[in-house]
């Protein structure tokens, strides 16, 4: 049915009212909401990029110690999988993150954990040089909402990112291996992180 707008111009469609409009804006909030998942507070977005190649959300997992919530972790790959051997394995670009959530983690802390998590790595050689790398980016302490990442980029290797900037490259696959092992392998941090990553 035809009508005119204060202009006096004429149109073909019915002019829109707010009742008409509800839909279409529940739809967009239910749209925005299926973006990302959440978990201890965390919201993490279901689609990112790694060295400009598309990469999704493949599971999101809590970290705990000592009955405390430390970081949520997520792991984002090119394509979903629940096999960790081999998404370790995989020459693809890759990314896993630690969103902090307990005040603050010192830098002493840090470098106990990764002594710990890698020294339980089976078939990586050499793994205290790794740790010494990563403790000489780090800043004293990370907090509440800092987040960490392991970035790998085929043939160039793995950045390691703190907020987003790239604190140094470590080339090569047996630290991506090491890294990604950490989180996927046989011996995990928890077997709940392991279980989230994994998309359970």
């Amino acid at each position: 049915m035809l009508y005119s707008d204060r202009a006096g111009r004429r149109s073909g469609a019915t002019p829109p009212t707010p009742a008409s409009l509800r839909p279409v804006h529940f739809m967009l909030l239910l749209a925005s909401l299926a973006l990302a998942k959440s978990l201890a507070g965390v919201s993490l977005p279901d689609a990112s990029t790694v060295a400009e190649t598309p990469v999704v959300l493949n599971g999101i997992g809590l970290r705990e110690k000592y009955f405390l919530d430390i970081y949520v972790g997520g792991l984002y790959l090119p394509s979903p999988s629940r096999d960790g051997a081999a998404i370790v394995a995989a020459e693809v670009p890759k990314r896993v993150e630690m969103h902090f959530v307990y005040r603050e983690v010192t830098r002493d802390q840090m470098i106990a954990s990764f002594t710990e998590d890698f020294g339980s790595q089976p078939g990586v050689s050499n793994k205290t040089q790794y740790v010494d790398r990563i403790v000489a980016w780090l800043p004293p302490s990370v907090k509440r909402g800092d987040v960490m990442a392991f970035e790998y980029l085929p043939g160039v290797g793995t950045r390691v990112l703190l907020n987003g900037q790239a604190l140094g490259t470590i080339p090569g696959q047996d630290f991506m291996r090491l890294v990604f092992g950490v989180y996927l392998g046989s011996k995990p941090p928890t077997e709940a992180l392991k279980a989230g990553l994994l998309g359970g």
